[in-house]
């Protein structure tokens, strides 16, 4: 099976936000798959998304207050400006960081570490709704060419 669809992430301020839920939410099509791959691309260059602890809420604040430092807003040096500050600072934070995420899926589920969550690192003061799509390469219950999916494959090299 191959699928893909856009979700829409409602308005954040800026700063790290834990998304898991409100993707998988927009996602009923993860319960048929028994194997696969999630592929999510952010449509926006200023922001980012990443996979980081989903239990502390201070790491979060602490990557907000260490990007802050390593890429202040109002540089002397920036050109790009007429968006506002928080405009080029926010393009290097999401360069930096990434606008893509690929993730496993087994059972159903996004193989996902104990302390892993996804996060969307929202990095304009103003940055409104973001789009996500995902694009999901899977196999089903219903797509198995396999007639016994516990049977063992052939080495290679084994000839």
């Amino acid at each position: 099976m191959l699928l893909q669809t856009s979700i829409c992430l409602a308005p954040k301020a800026r700063g790290f936000h834990l998304i898991t839920e409100e993707v998988l939410a927009q996602l009923p099509q993860l319960a048929s798959i028994e194997v696969g791959l999630a592929h999510f691309f952010l449509k926006h260059t200023s922001a980012s998304l990443s996979l980081n602890e989903n239990a502390d809420t201070t790491v979060r604040s602490d990557l907000e207050n260490f990007l802050d430092r390593l890429v202040p807003e109002s540089s002397s040096y920036f050109q790009h400006t007429y968006e506002g500050a928080d405009d080029m600072p926010a393009h290097i934070k999401a360069a930096l960081l990434g606008c893509q995420l690929s993730i496993p899926i087994q059972a159903g589920r996004l193989q996902l570490g104990t302390w892993q969550g996804m996060y969307l690192g929202e990095h304009r003061n103003n940055g409104g709704s973001r789009e996500i799509v995902v694009s999901l390469q899977a196999m089903t219950a219903s797509s198995n060419p396999l007639p016994n999916s516990n049977t063992a494959s052939p080495q290679l090299g084994s000839e």
